[in-house]
């Protein structure tokens, strides 16, 4: 017993003996400059009053000794809209922090500022002051002014009368926002519609949804995570609803970053010169609708860039879409796909009549083997018309529909690469090089119903298959 009491006490006083050891360190004063993880904190957009995400900053000490940073501070001190952590310590002015050899440190940055206007630039520097001299880590972030509309138990988040969103607010959604029967909402050029994390917007029967951008003031619909990464990815929201009977009217908008973008079910939708792109089913999941469209891009959509349901009437000129992905390359990722049928949320099979599928001067691309697939349910009315269009293409048995000898496929071509600048999403231009085989094929007449592209460039000579001249 004896034995195992001093073998505890030997053990214990190691053990101080150890700590007292570890504590014992010498810091002194830096000679050489600091390095850091990055020398700009690039912050989410953020809106008035909403705290920003945490952005780290790492901060290395090259030198073989520890040492103390005299100082370490916000440049704009305790007026500043940032506010940072060194090292587990919030604040914004910090003296002698240490640094041990060959090891780094972790500045937390995030903001919560207050708007001033509708957009402004919030800008700072975190100071590192020392012998070596001053260096600096700025921190930079887009403020804008914001109008809330947040869905809760109480309050169901229902445009009740008709109304006009401007863009001197960004419009911010949480939950889900709906637009009442027969109420029609006007979205006026440059605004920034963003959805929060599960939430969308659902149109109500009889009601209309005009969204009214123009080639300078684009519409922004999207997630209401601004960091570039949330650029490049899916289901940061849910999608716009619309319901039957309802009518959306899109110009100039770009819709991006969803689950699914428009989910229209016996709706009416004209879309003209518009981006839709980085949903993680449909870009536009049509059941039995009515769709026209213009002067549209699609890209990195998982399931389809377009979901055809239960049929309907479809109008597409001059349009690309492509369908492109490296974050969802395991999915179908067709650029159209249409059906007679279609499942309702009992889980039973309703059918309808495409009454109309017309597919003009346009380009539907992809890395997979069809990028357009047709599913002709026996005995229901299936009419489709392609002309001049450039399509990827494998087999009658996978397309559904034969290319050529068919008398509803004209002057177009297949697998033949339209050489885009570049399709994937990170830097998504669709335009095609001048050594496009899509260059000068499209249809005159077509093109003289839509004679201006998506950047309003005459097409009226020598017309260019797609969106782009």
């Amino acid at each position: 017993m004896k034995f195992k009491l001093l073998l505890a006490f030997s053990f214990w006083m190691l053990l101080v003996a150890v700590s007292c050891n570890k504590d014992d360190i010498t810091f002194d004063t830096p000679t050489q400059q600091l390095r850091f993880s990055r020398d700009t904190v690039f912050c989410d957009t953020v809106y008035h009053q909403v705290r920003s995400e945490t952005y780290v900053v790492k901060v290395y000490n090259n030198e073989d000794k520890d040492v103390l940073i005299p100082r370490v501070n916000l440049e704009k001190g305790a007026t500043s809209l940032y506010r940072i952590n060194v090292d587990g310590k919030p604040g914004y002015d910090f003296k002698d922090v240490p640094l041990r050899k060959k090891d780094s440190l972790y500045i937390y940055v995030e903001i919560a500022p207050q708007a001033t206007g509708p957009e402004a630039i919030a800008e700072d520097k975190v100071i590192f002051s020392g012998p070596a001299g001053q260096q600096h880590v700025t921190l930079f972030s887009v403020v804008q002014d914001a109008e809330f509309f947040i869905q809760t138990p109480t309050n169901p988040n229902v445009i009740t009368s008709s109304t006009t969103w401007t863009n001197n607010k960004a419009k911010i959604i949480y939950g889900d926002l709906t637009l009442d029967k027969n109420v029609t909402l006007d979205i006026d050029p440059g605004t920034k519609v963003y959805f929060h994390k599960n939430s969308g917007m659902k149109v109500s029967s009889n009601a209309v949804l005009n969204i009214n951008g123009t080639l300078d003031n684009q519409i922004i619909l999207r997630g209401d995570r601004n960091d570039p990464y949330y650029d490049t990815i899916s289901k940061n929201w849910n999608s716009i609803k619309m319901e039957p009977n309802s009518i959306l009217n899109m110009n100039h908008a770009r819709l991006f970053g969803g689950t699914r973008g428009l989910e229209m079910k016996q709706t009416t939708a004209n879309i003209s010169n518009s981006f839709i792109h980085t949903f993680f089913e449909y870009g536009m999941y049509a059941v039995n609708s009515t769709v026209t469209a213009s002067n549209l891009v699609m890209n990195n959509c998982g399931l389809s860039c377009i979901g055809i349901f239960k049929g309907g009437k479809h109008n597409y000129t001059h349009a690309t879409i492509a369908n492109y992905s490296k974050s969802m390359g395991t999915f179908d990722r067709k650029g159209i796909f249409a059906t007679n049928e279609w499942k309702n949320d009992a889980g039973q099979t309703e059918q309808g009549a495409l009454q109309q599928f017309n597919l003009y001067n346009s380009i539907v691309y992809s890395d997979r083997d069809n990028a357009v697939q047709f599913e002709q349910t026996p005995g229901q009315q299936f009419e489709y018309l392609i002309q001049n269009c450039l399509l990827k293409y494998s087999s009658t048995s996978e397309a559904g529909f034969t290319f050529d000898n068919n008398v509803n496929v004209i002057q177009s071509i297949k697998n033949t690469d339209p050489q885009f600048m570049n399709y994937f999403a990170a830097k998504m231009n669709l335009r095609v090089k001048t050594t496009s085989p899509a260059k000068g094929k499209g249809n005159t007449t077509i093109a003289g119903t839509v004679p201006f592209d998506i950047v309003n460039e005459p097409r009226t000579t020598n017309p260019t298959i797609g969106a782009y001249q």
